[in-house]
């Protein structure tokens, strides 16, 4: 059964083409995801499908089967600020998940014949599978506190609010935009598992490698506004796409040679022309539309200098940390030695973030002491992203902290120059900020980190909203940088490829230390939960209390 159908859907701004006369069809099962560079039009494909943006052409058809239910994960939700997390939750027209909202009432005002009129709905809907399903989710979603007004949520609090409802509320086509931000690496690989089902069919934007590995089926990449598909994994879709790319350049190195081939002959010719000789006209100017395409595999060049470095790095001696009663650190010590690759895990809360700050001393422990290295220069790539002025254009944003940079063996090159190596053609230097898009803008702060010549980076989720190309190029970089490096990432891929020591927040302040990549520690700890955990009981019927334990009776 075909859900999902579009015939020459184009989408440009001003000048930019982002797609042209997209032809694609999507059907029950299939599970696709739609990979490009930043700013080359992903979220705005999706947002064509979903319907929040128009289309281009007089014979552009987008057809959606209405026998299906459909459901959109956006980047950046939206609820009412007014309305509790349960409220959202339970915001629906689905007859089932209405009667666990009922139910669930019922356990809370404790009413004896509305509780059992409640039972007998759920029995008759067979909707008791759907109860422990909603608990599952948001246990797994960490949605806990479920009176909390959405206004009062943080960005990834709402991702993962809506993650949830979406996947409550059973749709049989799924649109997802980067599913996997803001949800910490254990999230993820629940995710992975959930998303496998061989009922959901799904077309989603992501950069999670493992993601594409595990979950896809199909892969269609969109390049210079046209997209190319590869039935398969990732893998499979890397082999396919070197080959095209090789393919296309033999292509277009004959095209030229034909070009200037026509292009002579197009010089000796008289004013009088056959009919003969119009239609070879005709013919030149298609080649020669041919043969000026750029093709689009540039690559981000990335050769800094990294910075000196001393035999005194960083030092923590017996640092404690607490807000409130939630303790982050207790007694944490660590001599970091040259070189060394450190990855830092742990639930979301947990502290990550924290303890990045308090490294780089912009947080002061309660107890302890940072020492740092005299040669040490932190390059510290946040999670809040560029913080500049965003009426300023991007190269002046380069500008403000040098003209050139040194590079290795003692070259340099113009801040333009620079630019153009992470992909910011001349043409864009001169945009503003705030007219990038997000993965752009993330680029762009990678670049003002690295420019400074940092000998010891901390990277606190880098690979939000890069590209994948972007992502491999970092990496290669990373893997021979010669400084030390620190990494806080929900991307499995790149701290397996990166990191061979981890630090692992188990909370209560407690640091496990593990020398070994994220795959050998999930493997352990995969082993550790089998010893100890024992089968779980079967749902039987009526609970007789609330399966979320709410600590008021808010309104459902």
């Amino acid at each position: 059964m075909q859900y999902l159908s579009l015939e020459n859907v184009s989408r440009s701004y001003g000048e930019k083409v982002l797609f042209r006369n997209v032809n694609l069809s999507i059907s029950k099962g299939d599970k696709i995801a739609l990979v490009a560079k930043n700013g080359s039009g992903k979220t705005t494909l999706l947002k064509v499908i979903g319907g929040e943006e128009g289309t281009e052409g007089e014979n552009a058809k987008i057809i959606i089967s209405k026998e299906i239910k459909t459901s959109f994960l956006k980047q950046d939700p939206i609820f009412d600020p007014n309305a509790t997390a349960l409220e959202a939750i339970f915001d629906t027209d689905n007859e089932a998940i209405i009667a666990v909202r009922d139910y669930e009432k019922a356990l809370l005002i404790n009413d004896d014949a509305l509780l059992q009129k409640c039972v007998t709905r759920l029995e008759d809907l067979k909707a008791w599978d759907l109860e422990a399903k909603i608990h599952e989710i948001l246990s797994k979603l960490a949605l806990t506190d479920m009176d909390q007004k959405t206004g009062q949520m943080s960005g990834g609090q709402k991702k993962r609010l809506a993650l949830a409802k979406i996947l409550i509320d059973e749709p049989d086509f799924l649109i997802l935009d980067e599913p996997t931000n803001h949800l910490d690496m254990e999230m993820i690989e629940w995710l992975e598992n959930f998303l496998q089902q061989p009922n959901l069919t799904i077309f989603m934007v992501t950069h999670d490698r493992y993601f594409l590995e595990r979950v896809c089926n199909e892969i269609i990449e969109l390049d210079n506004g046209n997209i190319h598909i590869t039935r398969g994994n990732y893998s499979q879709y890397l082999e396919k796409r070197e080959a095209r790319v090789l393919n296309d350049a033999v292509n277009l190195e004959k095209t030229k040679k034909l070009f200037s081939k026509e292009l002579d002959w197009m010089r000796r010719q008289p004013q009088a022309r056959s009919t003969k000789a119009k239609s070879r006209i005709d013919d030149f100017y298609k080649i020669k539309e041919k043969a000026q395409v750029r093709l689009q595999n540039d690559e981000i060049k990335i050769s800094i200098q990294a910075s000196r470095l001393g035999s005194k790095i960083l030092e923590a001696h017996s640092i404690m940390k607490k807000f409130g009663d939630k303790k982050i650190l207790d007694g944490f010590t660590y001599k970091f030695k040259r070189g060394e690759r450190i990855g830092i895990v742990g639930q979301n809360g947990t502290g990550k973030s924290t303890i990045l700050k308090i490294l780089t001393q912009e947080i002061t422990p309660d107890a302890g002491k940072i020492v740092v290295g005299d040669t040490i220069v932190f390059g510290y790539y946040t999670q809040d992203g560029l913080v500049v002025n965003e009426d300023k254009t991007v190269i002046d944003v380069i500008r403000d902290i040098a003209e050139y940079i040194p590079l290795e063996k003692g070259q340099k090159i113009s801040a333009e120059s620079m630019l153009e190596r992470f992909l910011f053609p001349r043409s864009q230097q001169r945009v503003y900020v705030s007219q990038l898009s997000g993965g752009e803008k993330r680029r762009l702060y990678l670049l003002t980190i690295l420019m400074k010549n940092p000998n010891f980076l901390i990277l606190d989720e880098p690979t939000n909203d890069l590209d994948i190309i972007t992502l491999n190029v970092l990496e290669e970089y990373l893997s021979d940088f010669p400084g030390c490096l620190i990494i806080v990432t929900h991307d499995r891929y790149f701290m397996d490829k990166l990191v061979d020591h981890l630090f692992i927040l188990e909370g209560d302040g407690k640091m496990r230390d593990y020398n070994g990549t994220y795959s050998d520690y999930r493997e352990l700890k995969r082993i550790e939960e089998k010893e100890r955990t024992k089968p779980e009981k079967k749902h039987t019927g009526h609970r007789g209390r609330s399966i979320w334990g709410f600590k008021s009776t808010s309104h459902i």
